[in-house]
């Protein structure tokens, strides 16, 4: 009998070392991931804002400050078409993708009124280097962040397509902006956003774990003036890889996280 109980024992050692081991071990799904923003400074990025020369960060637009990346406005005495993007110093292709955000304060004088609680993720984009000094917006596949305004529905990470189209459900979209199926986020709270990017492939937009939008075959848009100056010598519009950049569009919004995983070749 004390036998079995010594046996019972050290089999319950055992089971709890076990339970504290694997407790520490890191999810299978958290490994390789890697911090695009170090929570120090924008050393690893590109500032390109509308009227600006490449590296111009105009009126201190993007900042660090307490462990946060910051697009602030406080400098400005208002607003003239100055849409800010940050862009990431490597190209993807085939990855995961997640940010955290929140929007804060007021937007600024004369920001247009879409622009109210309005950031995105750029992906699959054009070079900092390639854009027109006056350019708004890089070529690109957006994927908005957006914020409600306390009472009407506003969906969350819908899509637009600066320079660019994508097939959904079999059809060519050529409309340059499609909502989600994402509820709407009222409020200050951090929100957690998440793209799947497989190439020329499927792109998905996901938030709280589901797929809010998915589609296929990101390209250029021929209709676009950036069109010829960007197409590949072999013709090719398809948009297999590209920039990635984080947008300022008038209203004051912080990151906290901003991660990636490679995924290769092991796309779905």
């Amino acid at each position: 009998m004390k036998k079995l109980k010594l046996q019972k024992h050290g089999l319950l050692i055992l089971l709890a070392s076990v339970f504290v081991i694997g407790a520490c071990q890191p999810k299978e799904e958290e490994k390789g991931w890697i911090q695009l923003f170090n929570g120090k400074d924008l050393n690893d990025w590109q500032i390109k804002i509308t009227g600006h020369d490449l590296g111009e960060n105009y009126n201190n637009t993007f900042r660090v400050e307490d462990g946060l990346l910051k697009v602030r406005y406080d400098e400005y005495e208002t607003f003239n078409g100055e849409f800010a993007h940050l862009f990431y110093k490597q190209n993807y292709s085939h990855y995961k993708m997640r940010v955290e955000y929140r929007f804060v304060g007021n937007q600024v004088t004369n920001g247009p009124g879409w622009a109210f609680r309005n950031s995105g993720i750029m992906i699959h984009g054009q070079s900092a280097e390639s854009m027109e000094k006056y350019q708004d917006f890089p070529t690109s596949i957006e994927v908005q962040l957006l914020g409600g305004n306390g009472t009407d529905e506003r969906s969350n990470m819908n899509l637009c397509t600066p320079g660019t189209n994508v097939v959904m459900d079999g059809e060519l979209v050529l409309d340059h902006c499609t909502n989600s199926s994402s509820k709407t986020f009222h409020g200050d709270d951090w929100v957690t956003a998440e793209i799947e990017v497989c190439g020329d492939s499927i792109i998905k937009h996901i938030i709280d774990g589901q797929v809010v939008m998915q589609y296929s075959q990101p390209q250029l848009d021929e209709r676009d003036p950036t069109y010829q100056k960007l197409l590949p010598a072999d013709g090719n519009k398809l948009l297999k890889g590209g920039s990635i950049s984080l947008q300022g569009e008038s209203h004051p919004v912080d990151f906290r996280k901003v991660e990636l995983l490679n995924l290769g070749d092991d796309c779905e």
